[in-house]
């Protein structure tokens, strides 16, 4: 081989071989080629309606402050959220509604207190988080079943399941490790949590996307039941899709948000950024990942009109807290309202977890027309919503 055929061989060869060590170390060969086999869907002449969560991980002891930090951040969220939110709108005349999935481990009564009555005002609801470690069952049954105690009888904040009387709750795994998912076994334990969280009254769990994490699943981009298999962790790897018209079943229903490739934001111009719909300081929620959101259009098999595009942040940490509660999200909601909300083209509906997860039920149950008539189809308002003001007055003073 003559040295400059050889040098063309290294030219080729040193960054081929170093994307793929870059994609293997940020575990892309898990759902790569489930990304790139992915089709969009074909959409009939009518307006595309767009679902917009916002999940938060809110975390007031994250960092093991002091005390007064967490009465701080909560404080800020409390004041903050709603000067931002009060500005905006989407079709039904909703402000952006934040879904604060608070901690299990973290519970304190005053912060909660805070957080319900922004919620009341309309701009939001609570959910359960948990992080722990080397669990068992029974651990995690005590842990979830004392907290959607606490969060129903102390709080108000989770709706009530018809039929049952009981509270039902929306779950975020921390560390993103629902059903014992990492590959070290760390930061969970519980093999059949699945299961376990369905039996507590979880109505969906909406912890995904995880990547670059070793826990995403193979599964992206989706809208599925899992079934799980109590002998081996991660049952949610893959599932069955929700169909208009067909009655699904699972252990538990799983809602992701979008994960796919930024082509627009590559590092040394070669590989592409993660879209993991993570909303922070440093990466900002652009127009270019506003769209990129809506293209990996999520949705209920057979109502491609109703996309349901859930992202997500930790909001409690101070370096993220000027975007979250500044321009940078005042910016998004401006950019949603104005090109994914013109009435003819799209419809926007700012919707909480349990909205979504109505609105989906609608959609699997062969509903159609305004996802507005549906955001309380299945599982009603919590109770602390009669407790102030409640949402439909926000809405009229919109």
């Amino acid at each position: 081989m003559n040295s400059l055929l050889l040098l063309a061989v290294i030219l080729i060869a040193v960054p081929v071989g170093f994307i793929l060590a870059e994609c293997r170390r940020k575990n892309m060969h898990v759902w790569l080629g489930a990304y790139l086999r992915r089709r969009r869907p074909r959409v009939g002449s009518g307006p595309v309606h767009i679902m917009f969560a916002f999940v938060d991980h809110f975390e007031p002891q994250w960092g093991r402050p002091t005390y007064e930090i967490e009465v701080a951040r909560v404080a800020r969220w409390r004041q903050g959220y709603k000067a931002l939110a009060s500005r905006h709108r989407d079709a039904d005349g909703v402000a952006p509604q934040h879904t604060f999935f608070y901690p299990e481990e973290e519970y304190r009564a005053e912060h909660l207190d805070e957080i319900a009555a922004l919620c009341r005002e309309g701009y939001g609801e609570i959910e359960v988080h948990l992080h722990h470690d080397n669990d068992t069952e029974s651990g995690l049954r005590d842990k979830i079943g004392r907290f959607v105690a606490v969060l129903h009888e102390r709080h108000g904040a989770l709706p009530i399941e018809p039929g049952t009387g009981r509270p039902a709750f929306a779950f975020i795994h921390g560390n993103w490790c629902l059903d014992n998912s990492r590959r070290d076994g760390r930061w969970c334990g519980v093999n059949n949590e699945l299961r376990v969280l369905g039996e507590l009254g979880c109505y969906a769990d909406f912890t995904l996307p995880s990547a670059p994490s070793d826990t995403q699943t193979r599964k992206i981009n989706s809208i599925y039941y899992a079934n799980d298999d109590p002998t081996h962790p991660k049952s949610h790897d893959d599932g069955i899709d929700l169909q208009v018209g067909r009655a699904g079943a699972g252990d538990l229903l799983l809602v992701q948000g979008p994960l796919a490739l930024n082509w627009k934001n590559r590092r040394w111009g070669l590989i592409p950024r993660i879209e993991n719909s993570d909303v922070r300081a440093g990466y900002a929620p652009t127009p270019d990942r506003v769209d990129l959101w809506v293209r990996q259009h999520i949705h209920v098999l057979g109502r491609p009109e109703w996309i349901f595009v859930k992202v997500h942040t930790h909001g409690t940490q101070e370096r993220d807290m000027d975007a979250l509660l500044g321009p940078p999200l005042d910016a998004m909601f401006g950019d949603l309202e104005a090109r994914y909300n013109d009435g003819h083209r799209y419809v926007l509906h700012y919707v909480s977890t349990r909205e979504m997860f109505n609105i989906i039920k609608a959609a699997e149950a062969g509903l159609a027309g305004n996802p507005n008539d549906y955001r309380d189809y299945r599982l009603p308002k919590p109770p602390m919503f009669a407790k102030g003001l409640v949402r439909n007055e926000v809405r009229r003073a919109g």
